[in-house]
C-alpha cells in the first residue's frame, strides 16, 4: 500500500527514535508502539508487508484508511478520490479473517487463543470526516457519524476478551483545518483553545455516540472488556496548558514535512503537532500512558 510518494516513506519521518522513514506519520514512534513495549511485545508487524509469524500481534493500520467503505465517498472531487484506498474497517476486518487460520485450526483454539489477545482499533472517523469536508458541509457529514459508529462498534465483535476503542482527537484544533476553514465570526473558535467549535462539535459527537455504541457491546458481552480510549481530551489538555508538552504552533501550508523548503524544528518534543495532520512522538507517549492506565484500572 506504500509507494515513493508517501510522504511517511521519506525524511524527516522517523528521525527522533528510527533515525530513518519507517512509514510512521510522525518522527518516531505510534501509540501502538508504546502499547506493545509496556505489553512486553515487540513492535507489532504490518499485516500487509510482513513475511513472519503473526502470533504476538498483526497491525492491519493503513495510512489514510476510512470506517466506511471507499464506495460511500463518490461525491467527493476527482482528484480527492485518489487518496482513498481499498482499506475501510470492513477490508481489515476480511484481512483478520484471513490471518485466522495461521493463527488457530479452529472455532474451540480461536476462541482461547483470541481471549488471551487485546485488540486496539484505529481512531477511526477522522478521516471519514477530513475527506468529507471537500464535499459536504458540516450538518451533512454529522448526519452519517451513526453510520461510521455502527462501523466501528461491529469490529469490535470478534471475539477478544479485551477490545480497546479510541475516540478521535479534536479536529477544529487541527492545523490544517485552521487553515483551510477559518471562521469569519470570532465566535466560532473556542476561546480558551483558539480551536474551531463546529469541527470539535462534530467530534464530540462522534465520541459520545461511540461511548453509546461501546456500552451496548459490553451489555450484550458481560465477560468481555470493551474500553473506550479517549483521544480528545488528552489533546485539550495539551493546547490549554502546553508547559505540560510543549504545544507550539508550527504549521506552514506551502512547506509541507519532507517537501522542499521545509524545515524540522530542533526538538519535536516540544511540539504538538508533526506534520501538522499528526502528532509527535511525545505526544503518542503521552496518550498511550493514559490509554494503559485507562485499561489497568478497568473493571466489568
Amino acid at each position: 500500500m506504500r509507494n515513493l510518494t508517501d510522504p511517511a516513506a521519506g525524511p524527516p519521518y522517523g528521525m527522533t527514535f528510527f533515525g530513518h522513514p519507517t512509514g510512521r506519520y510522525s518522527d518516531g514512534r505510534l501509540i501502538i508502539d508504546f502499547i506493545a513495549k509496556a505489553l512486553g511485545l515487540p513492535f507489532v508487524p504490518p499485516f500487509l508487508t510482513y513475511n513472519g509469524s503473526f502470533r504476538q500481534g498483526a497491525n492491519f493500520a493503513v495510512a489514510g484508511a476510512m470506517a466506511l467503505d471507499a464506495s460511500f465517498f463518490s461525491f467527493l472531487p476527482s482528484m480527492l478520490k485518489l487518496y482513498i484506498f481499498n482499506s475501510s474497517t470492513n477490508v481489515q476486518l476480511e484481512w483478520f479473517e484471513s490471518l485466522k487460520p495461521s493463527l488457530c485450526s479452529n472455532k474451540v483454539m480461536c476462541k482461547g487463543f483470541f481471549h488471551r489477545s487485546v485488540f486496539f482499533m484505529g481512531e477511526f472517523g477522522v478521516n471519514d470526516y477530513s475527506f468529507s469536508v471537500f464535499g459536504k458541509n458540516l450538518t451533512q457529514i454529522r448526519s452519517f457519524v451513526p453510520d461510521v459508529v455502527k462501523t466501528i462498534s461491529a469490529a469490535t465483535e470478534e471475539g477478544a476478551k479485551t477490545v480497546v476503542v479510541p475516540g478521535i482527537p479534536p479536529m477544529g484544533c487541527s492545523p490544517p483545518n485552521l487553515v483551510f476553514f477559518p471562521s469569519t465570526d470570532p465566535a466560532g473558535y473556542d476561546p480558551r483553545t483558539g480551536c474551531l467549535k463546529q469541527f470539535n462539535d462534530l467530534v464530540i459527537y462522534h465520541n459520545s455516540l461511540l461511548q453509546e455504541a461501546i456500552k451496548n457491546v459490553q451489555k450484550k458481552h458481560r465477560n468481555a472488556r470493551v474500553i473506550y480510549a479517549d483521544f480528545f481530551t488528552p489533546i485539550i489538555d495539551i493546547i490549554v496548558s502546553p508547559q505540560k508538552l510543549g504545544g507550539k504552533y508550527n504549521f506552514n501550508i506551502s512547506a509541507g514535512c519532507g517537501m522542499p523548503g521545509a524545515t524540522v524544528c530542533q526538538d519535536p518534543s516540544t511540539y504538538l503537532y508533526w506534520d501538522g495532520g499528526h502528532f509527535t512522538e511525545a505526544v503518542y507517549r503521552y496518550i498511550a500512558k493514559g490509554w494503559l492506565d485507562s485499561i489497568n484500572s478497568y473493571h466489568v
